[in-house]
């Protein structure tokens, strides 16, 4: 069902791309060529995103959807993608750039990021991707008013919302990524991220068992989930505010969503409030990655500077953003402080979100047995991890696998 509703919203973005709504930059003549770029910030996001561009001195276009991996794939395929992508992850830049699609930024250009922030690809240069925004996860918010319990909670706590424009599953995948993390701990999972590790093994199967128990204890509260966007309702305050639930397992980001009751939230590491309860093993990260796609000098000169400290600066004070540059200094506030130094704790591996780092199909795959899951957690685990397993099995061998995705911050 997931496949086929992205072959519709496949054809839609290559209807809209040959009907001339893509990212081209419109007019002609004399005046000075914009630099196209898609991202994923949209709204409030975007109008902020755009500001930090204005400091540039660029001329650009900039499309912002919460579908940008679908709708590159349709101007890639039409012909027209844009000069620069802005993607949630860099498995899919992977598969571009396998495919000769993605420019070089410049050597050095992701050099001051270090690993995990900058991973490699086997037989793939290592200047064509760099982050431009990082989260922190692997934490849950909670009121101030109603501060968390220091042992695992029940499914009563939790907000849970699978819908992004639709259900999605990635918040789902976000649990058990951690799970994974937190009790096979970093080494264990990047070899189930990059593929090594069988998604039927034991880290893998002990952590979704843990997640579906959680689940069945009201199932009818379980398939609920799948009804609520995890952002909330427009201009609301998201999950958080509204209802009974007290927890949400979600990531720096989530601030954004509680608009002016943020500075009523908290948040704690996750570690003792999951399933089981595990310590602290590591902390579960993401990335905004950009590449360029097409050799627009321009381009290449705006994708530099996005990634300067005064950009970075100028982004993190207009939108509350956080930088995955370790020079840059510490943030006002103290849930700001608190995120970078999470960010840069040396005594912790960092390891990005697993699904991000995944070959498409798999990462589909993946998002489709947590949506099942949900829908029916008292069924068998087994029966879905054999069938991503099988979608993992059918990846060409020559398909490029990151390395280095978990890490001490460097």
């Amino acid at each position: 069902m997931m496949l086929r509703a992205r072959a519709v919203l496949l054809a839609l973005c290559l209807a809209l791309v040959a009907a001339g709504c893509g990212l081209a930059a419109p007019g002609g003549g004399d005046e000075q060529p914009k630099v196209t770029i898609l991202g994923p910030w949209t709204d409030d996001q975007e109008k902020q995103f755009k500001a930090v561009l204005d400091t540039l001195d660029t001329p650009y276009t900039y499309q912002g959807t919460a579908a940008t991996r679908e709708v590159l794939l349709a101007a890639v395929q039409a012909g027209n993608p844009p000069d620069i992508a802005i993607l949630p992850g860099v498995g899919d830049l992977v598969e571009y750039a396998a495919e000769g699609r993605l420019r070089p930024l410049g050597k050095g250009a992701g050099a001051k990021y270090g690993r995990p922030w900058q991973p490699e690809a086997k037989r793939i240069e290592a200047d064509l991707w760099v982050p431009l925004k990082a989260d922190l996860k692997s934490i849950v918010w909670y009121r101030k008013d109603r501060p968390p319990p220091s042992y695992p909670a029940p499914l009563a706590s939790w907000c849970i919302g699978m819908g992004d424009d639709g259900a999605s599953g990635w918040p789902g995948s976000d649990w058990i990524e951690d799970l994974i993390l937190q009790t096979a701990g970093p080494v264990l999972y990047e070899r189930w991220a990059t593929g090594e590790l069988k998604w039927t093994d034991g880290p893998v199967l002990n952590a979704w068992s843990l997640w579906a128990g959680l689940l069945a204890q009201d199932p009818e509260a379980a398939r609920r989930a799948l009804l609520g966007d995890h952002r909330g309702r427009p201009g609301g305050h998201g999950l958080l505010f509204v209802g009974g639930c007290t927890l949400e397992h979600q990531g720096s980001f989530a601030r954004f969503f509680y608009g002016d009751r943020s500075g009523r939230a908290a948040f704690t590491d996750s570690a003792p409030l999951l399933p089981s309860g595990p310590r602290l093993k590591g902390r579960e990260v993401s990335a905004d990655f950009a590449a360029l796609f097409g050799d627009f000098a321009q381009a290449r000169d705006l994708l530099t500077r996005l990634t300067s400290r005064r950009a970075q600066e100028e982004w993190g004070r207009r939108a509350g953003v956080f930088s995955p540059d370790p020079d840059l200094p510490a943030r006002k506030g103290t849930v700001e402080k608190q995120i970078s130094s999470r960010l840069t704790d040396q005594r912790v591996p960092l390891c990005l979100d697993a699904s991000d780092v995944m070959p498409a199909a798999v990462r589909d795959a993946f998002y489709e047995a947590v949506l099942l899951t949900i829908a029916h957690p008292e069924a068998p685990v087994r029966d879905r991890l054999d069938d991503v397993q099988r979608v993992q099995n059918a990846q060409p061998e020559h398909t490029p696998r990151l390395t280095g995705v978990c890490s001490r911050p460097q």
